[in-house]
């Protein structure tokens, strides 16, 4: 079976900075593999690309520039926010406002952000919002570990089945 639309992909891969012998930075192995289903939009766009048609058993290695991963860093994603919205009934946890420190956050329309703290001062804290690989070209080597169908119920979780009338495994939504 090949890697496509809705399949569930189960990899092994290494993620090196700027080419292949570049710093590792992030690997996983068969007892903890990555695993996702293929064209639900949770992925880069462009891994996926190079992912497309593979089968089980395959090698790939490929890399992505930064502008086909995480894009480049923007500076307008590093703000000055007061103090004073790190409160939780009237006090701000200091340990949290760590340099370093990465906090999950909500801009005004609900969606969900990471922002790490670069710097805190008496009323404000710095904080980046850009992704932590943003700049970085990225390097992927692995294997095709499997690839099945994806059971309506993992298609459900990612959103690609909203009737869930799945059992014959067909969806009326898809």
């Amino acid at each position: 079976m090949e890697i496509g639309k809705n399949k569930f992909v189960t990899l092994t891969y290494q993620l090196r900075l700027n080419s292949a012998e570049g710093d590792l930075i992030e690997e996983t192995n068969k007892e903890n593999p990555l695993q996702f289903v293929f064209g639900a939009g949770r992925m880069i766009e462009m891994f996926e690309k190079n992912l497309d048609g593979l089968k089980t058993g395959d090698e790939f290695a490929f890399g992505l520039k930064a502008d086909e991963a995480y894009g480049q860093v923007n500076k307008d994603a590093v703000v000055d926010l007061p103090k004073n919205i790190f409160e939780v009934n009237g006090t701000v946890d200091e340990q949290m406002l760590t340099v370093g420190n990465t906090i999950p956050m909500q801009d005004a329309q609900g969606n969900r952000l990471n922002g790490t703290v670069l710097e805190v001062v008496d009323e404000a804290v710095k904080m980046d919002f850009n992704h932590p690989l943003a700049g970085d070209d990225l390097h992927f080597t692995g294997s095709v570990v499997e690839v099945r169908e994806a059971t309506p119920e993992e298609l459900a979780a990612v959103g690609g089945c909203e009737s869930g009338d799945c059992d014959d495994g067909s969806c009326s939504s898809c």
